[in-house]
């Protein structure tokens, strides 16, 4: 009886220890590592109700996307630390708004074309507490980038 009582505890204890973070909310921690950012970095910033926050460097004058736009961006993605992980080269890529992560939907709607920026995204509106190839689980992401048209 004993050993059965303890082949049950040792069960449930590599169990427990053994639950993977799929399901981690890091909205709090990306917000808070993201406010660090803009401090250190002397940024302005806005933040949007999703949690996405958005730096305006030219707004553009041409035509400004819906979330359903197709759109050219050229853009530089990196990590806090600097670290790039993504680029596209200056004739940018084209792509559905639809097609992209949740705060690339919503924050290339911030420019009209010709615009440029920075999109400071916490994980929940990227890959998310899983990531991707390349991309940590957690991971806040920023993009630099120019909307060069709206197709």
């Amino acid at each position: 009886m004993k050993k059965h009582a303890l082949i049950v505890l040792v069960f449930a204890f590599l169990t427990a220890c053994n639950k993977s973070d799929d399901n981690v909310d890091y909205k709090e921690k990306n917000n808070e590592e993201i406010l660090a950012y803009i401090n250190t970095n002397k940024l302005e910033a806005q933040k949007s109700d999703s949690g996405l926050y958005y730096i305006i460097d030219e707004l553009g004058s041409g035509e400004q996307p819906a979330t359903t736009s197709n759109v050219t961006v050229a853009y530089k993605g990196y990590f806090l630390d600097g670290k790039t992980f993504d680029k596209s080269d200056a004739n940018g890529i084209s792509f559905g708004l639809q097609q992209v992560i949740k705060g690339w939907t919503e924050g290339i709607t911030y420019f009209k074309e010709g615009g440029k920026g920075k999109l400071l995204i916490p994980s929940h509106l990227g890959y998310g507490s899983q990531g991707r190839s390349g991309i940590p689980g957690g991971a806040v992401l920023i993009f630099d980038i120019h909307l060069i048209s709206v197709n």
